[in-house]
């Protein structure tokens, strides 16, 4: 029998309401950084070697994003299928999930920044290192170009 991502995504939901963390929803204000101020920087500096800037990256490269933001990756767990912050896990989260739909938060943040967050988790949320254990890098950035493509404005 499988385990489907989104049992387990349902079950690590239920696990956070059974230890009594509060149900907080997708995060108030995300434009605040997430990496260090000491290593902000550096990681600004950040590129892709698949694309220059994730609003220029292929098709192919976007849907391989989106497989991996559904699937292996199991952000769909906490971003939510639309990137609103909104998934089972992430509902339980306080602070909330990021929500990616949000074009203010892809305004101010680089590609860079967003790689850092995959590779190193958030401090002080939920969100922990994705690379290499789930991910690997290069996936990472194929994610960050799916994550940009929630931003429609």
């Amino acid at each position: 029998m499988t385990f489907s991502m989104k049992m387990l995504g349902t079950l690590t939901a239920a696990m956070f309401l059974i230890t009594g963390l509060a149900i907080a929803g997708p995060e108030k204000d995300p434009l605040p950084a997430r990496v260090p101020a000491d290593q902000r920087a550096a990681a600004k500096k950040d590129k892709s070697p698949l694309y220059g800037k994730a609003e220029d990256a292929s098709p192919e490269i976007v849907a391989e994003g989106k497989a991996l933001f559904e699937g292996k990756g199991t952000c769909i767990n906490c971003h939510g299928k639309e990137g609103k912050g909104d998934g089972p896990a992430g509902a339980v989260l306080n602070p909330g999930p990021r929500d990616f739909t949000n074009c203010k938060f892809h305004k101010k943040r680089k590609d860079g920044e967003l790689l850092w967050v995959i590779k190193n988790g958030s401090p002080g949320t939920g969100m922990v290192p994705l690379v290499p254990a789930t991910i690997s890098e290069e996936e990472a950035w194929k994610v960050i170009a799916y994550e940009r493509s929630f931003c429609k404005g």
